[in-house]
């Protein structure tokens, strides 16, 4: 199988994973050489986890029996010669299902009860608790025995109209949107509430996660849905049907859960090979199909480029025939170039623009290191230098002038304890309002204004009151982190100019990007508010589940917004404790070699060739790093093997580079941290 999709996402990968071993490079390095702090570390670490774990989600919405799961099977998985996801006519996916792979997991078929509608919990919760889930093996060898598994999606059960009421799945207020009554007066509903596949597909391997979502009741009765997994979704694939258009549930659905949300969508107008009609010529037919384009798009209110009328039966049935002249009559290969083109660029932007972003901080981090470490070399080789020819009274006075410095340079203990109190306690202040009790709080807040309105119909003026009063507690923590800075600018710039320090800030704490987070979460709970959905609120059960869901999904912004203030803050404090250290040592050292050289004159030759020797070293340090830089920097070089030569060390052990920070970086990566 040769699917523009599946090829185009290989080389993501494949860039993704050269990227890692560059990176790996880079940290091993810095490594080695004890050339980057704990902050800097952190934060290449998670880069890395990030780069490794990255993933991208397609979310499949449709009405049922849109030929949603035949589509996914056609750009997907037809490699694997068979339908992955069931797709038998008559039946059809009854409940969301998300197809991933965990390595650390056996191919696995897990499913969620839809009794646990009825506990309050969110599907974010449940999936911390295997013990709620079903779970059946899936033996990926046998094709029948797979099929068979995956049939377990369709499930449904029987139930009365109160549970149904009480699950989600009748709305007495929308008739025309309740499913049938059987002669009992039971109404039929999935089996599960959510299924998740773990299947060792080579794409799912590589990061890619499906994500299938049937029927308008599914989504509408499960909020996490709506505002969590398809908001999280890097695109949607909206299915509808080429011979009906877009009908009124179809159109409930983009209205309510897909208009409005900032990803790239894309519609599909699906089995178009139920227009072919023996008695219209080819150019007939075209003309019908691309009429029903044009309405689609008009309807919709988008570019009809955005529409794709196609066939995922017909190109499924002619990628597992190898059928190249079938598959181009399906059109699917279309829909695959604009994926390809549209989805994945902008994800490997994304990737590359952290790693950008990660090796600045790193160069400015380890030029203004070595640097210093340069300068105070610099300082002693003058001073070596300075008594050659010299008697011992010269190398006393030298030795006297040392401890003088030292004692003097001892006097800013003081102030960097009080720097740590003033730093300390603003940090405090700063991180109060972004607390997960004060979260609580604020929610808590709008559920009992919700409570006090008439059957929640006020929920949404309480939600967009408990955003508002979000907003202003993150833009305070901006504020504070701002006056944090500027406190330890000016406190900085007193220490570097009186007691020689090369103290210099990072860039400063961004929280603009979690105020944009929360009011994208915003947008999407203001659109499931409306009428239908404060009905649901009065119920205390949904109200519960809906409160929880709504407390984690904020969690997560307000957890990353205090994370990389404190981050940030670490990293800032972390550079005054070493640099208070390898001052020490500095001192320490020119000491020790000027004693050295007063109990044995020969000496100093060779302590002058230990410091060139140091500083040379420390240039073919900032040398290969910014190598090692560049090669993030610029993904499409060739990659090279790097040797990542080990630490040697002089007579005195000192170059396993424990040595000072600095203000003097290389040429090269001064400019880059310049401009």
């Amino acid at each position: 199988m040769t699917p523009t999709f599946a090829t185009n996402f290989d080389a993501l990968t494949s860039w993704r994973t050269s990227l890692g071993r560059r990176l790996g490079d880079l940290q091993r390095y810095l490594g080695e050489h004890d050339l980057a702090d704990g902050p800097t570390t952190e934060s290449l670490a998670a880069l890395a986890s990030r780069l490794a774990g990255e993933k991208l989600v397609v979310a499949f919405v449709a009405e049922f029996s849109r030929g949603k799961s035949e589509l996914i099977n056609a750009i997907f998985f037809a490699d694997a010669g068979r339908r992955v996801l069931p797709a038998t006519p008559g039946r059809t996916t009854m409940c969301p299902v998300e197809l991933a792979y965990d390595p650390e997991e056996p191919p696995l078929l897990s499913l969620l009860p839809i009794t646990t509608r009825l506990e309050g919990l969110s599907l974010g919760e449940l999936r911390l608790q295997p013990r709620a889930w079903t779970h059946i093996e899936l033996n990926v060898k046998s094709s029948e025995e797979l099929s068979s598994a995956l049939k377990e999606v369709m499930r449904t059960r029987w139930v009365s109209k109160e549970e149904a009421v009480t699950l989600g799945f009748w709305d007495d207020a929308r008739p025309s949107e309740n499913p049938p009554l059987d002669d009992e007066g039971r109404v039929e509903v999935p089996e599960w509430r959510h299924a998740l596949i773990n299947y060792p597909h080579p794409l799912l391997k590589q990061g890619l996660v499906v994500l299938d979502t049937p029927g308008l009741n599914a989504i509408g009765a499960e909020p996490e849905l709506t505002l969590s997994l398809l908001p999280s979704a890097h695109a949607t694939v909206f299915i509808l049907g080429a011979d009906t258009g877009v009908t009124k549930s179809d159109m409930s659905i983009w209205r309510d859960h897909l208009d409005t949300h900032n990803l790239a969508r894309f519609v599909v107008l699906n089995k178009i090979d139920a227009m072919i009609d023996p008695l219209a010529t080819a150019e007939q037919i075209s003309a019908q199909i691309e009429s029903q384009r044009q309405s689609t798009a008009r309807t919709l209110e988008i570019a009809p480029e955005r529409v794709f009328p196609l066939s995922a039966r017909q190109a499924l049935a002619a990628r597992l025939a190898g059928d190249a002249k079938g598959l181009e009559a399906s059109r699917l290969t279309t829909l695959e170039e604009a994926l390809s083109s549209q989805l994945l660029p902008k994800r490997r932007e994304v990737i590359q623009q952290a790693l950008v972003d990660a090796v600045e901080d790193v160069e400015t981090h380890v030029s203004r290191r070595l640097g210093d470490s340069r300068r105070q070399l610099a300082e002693q080789m003058l001073e070596l230098r300075g008594i050659r020819g010299k008697s011992g009274a010269k190398v006393r006075m030298m030795l006297k002038r040392v401890e003088e410095e030292t004692a003097e340079f001892e006097l800013c203990t003081s102030r960097l304890q009080a720097l740590r109190v003033v730093h300390t306690r603003m940090l405090k202040d700063a991180l109060i309002g972004l607390s997960s009790d004060r979260l609580r709080e604020e929610v808590a807040q709008m559920q009992e204004q919700m409570a006090a309105s008439i059957l929640n119909l006020g929920a949404k003026k309480a939600f967009m009151g408990l955003c508002n009063r979000l907003r202003e507690l993150l833009e305070a923590g901006q504020k504070r982190g701002n006056e944090i800075r500027d406190m330890l600018s000016a406190s900085f710039t007193k220490l570097n100019a009186e007691f020689g320090f090369s103290l210099a800030l990072p860039k400063g704490p961004d929280l603009e990007r979690y105020v944009r987070e929360l009011g994208l979460i915003e947008r999407n709970y203001v659109q499931y508010l409306g009428l239908t959905q404060a009905l649901r609120l009065s119920q205390p059960k949904f109200m519960e589940q809906f409160r929880r869901m709504l407390v984690s999904k904020l969690r997560v912004v307000y957890e990353n917004a205090s994370g990389e203030l404190e981050l940030w803050s670490k990293g800032a404090s972390a550079q005054v404790d070493s640099q208070l250290r390898e001052r020490r040592r500095g001192f320490r050292r020119r000491r020790e070699a000027l004693e050295r050289i007063q109990n044995a004159a020969g000496e100093l030759e060779q302590r002058i060739s230990e410091i060139e020797t140091q500083d040379q070293r420390l240039q073919q340090f900032l040398q290969r790093v910014g190598e090692l830089a560049n090669a993030l920097r610029n993904p499409d070089t060739p990659e090279v093997d790097v040797v990542l030569d080990g630490p040697t060390e002089t007579a005195d052990g000192l170059l396993r580079l424990n040595l000072p920070p600095s203000d003097e970086p290389a040429p090269m990566l001064l400019r880059h941290a310049q401009g």
